[in-house]
């Protein structure tokens, strides 16, 4: 009887040591959310989907973890060992997931981030140069309509942006190329405005 009690009791302490793997998944989380929202992977994302993204991305580690061990677990048993230091195996290869999961995030979101400053950045210049060019060229019913603006991603750093007029019947389409310094304009002789699934709902 104290041998089993020894053992059991011996196997509640390795468990309590190996106890790390949810601290680690929340601090895992927290530290994926805010890399999600702040570097993105070429698309940065807002906090409520990042903190989902970051749960179920975790989730899959540590279960990965957990299916190793009962690998290991099953092939011990049928040797007739039973290990209870895989638990605790188990626990710290999660943890070491969960890290390398963070690591590899950040590299990917440091890697990709300057596509997102670079997108941001052209589609800025984009609407500064529609706008200077609606103020200096265009009909004053244009200038009263700016808000309408809607503008389609054609290509990086290539946009098509479409103001309505007072009627909302015709739209007044300007090409835009953000490559150029300062960005170039050119009339589109089309009226037709950008399709909803272009443009995305977005505007200037």
């Amino acid at each position: 009887m104290a041998s089993a009690e020894r053992f059991w009791a011996r196997r509640l302490r390795w468990r309590l040591l190996g106890a790390w793997r949810w601290p680690a998944f929340a601090a895992a989380v927290a530290v994926d959310a805010v890399l999600l929202h702040t570097l993105g992977t070429g698309v940065r994302f807002n906090i409520p989907v990042s903190i989902i993204l970051a749960s179920f991305g975790n989730l899959g580690l540590i279960a990965s973890a957990d299916l190793v061990m009962r690998f290991a677990e099953r092939k011990r048993a049928e040797r007739g060992i039973e290990d209870p230091h895989l638990p605790v195996a188990a626990d710290r290869g999660a943890i070491a997931l969960l890290g390398a999961g963070v690591v590899g995030l950040a590299l990917s979101g440091i890697a990709t981030h300057h596509l997102i400053v670079s997108e941001t950045n052209a589609t800025t210049a984009n609407a500064k140069a529609v706008e200077r060019w609606v103020n200096r060229y265009a009909a004053p019913m244009y200038h009263r309509n700016l808000e309408t603006a809607n503008t389609a991603r054609l290509a990086a750093g290539n946009f098509r942006t479409c103001i309505a007029d007072d009627a909302r019947r015709h739209f007044l389409c300007l090409f835009v190329d953000t490559r150029r310094r300062p960005p170039k304009v050119v009339r589109d002789p089309s009226e037709e405005p950008n399709k909803p699934e272009q443009t995305g709902g977005g505007g200037l």
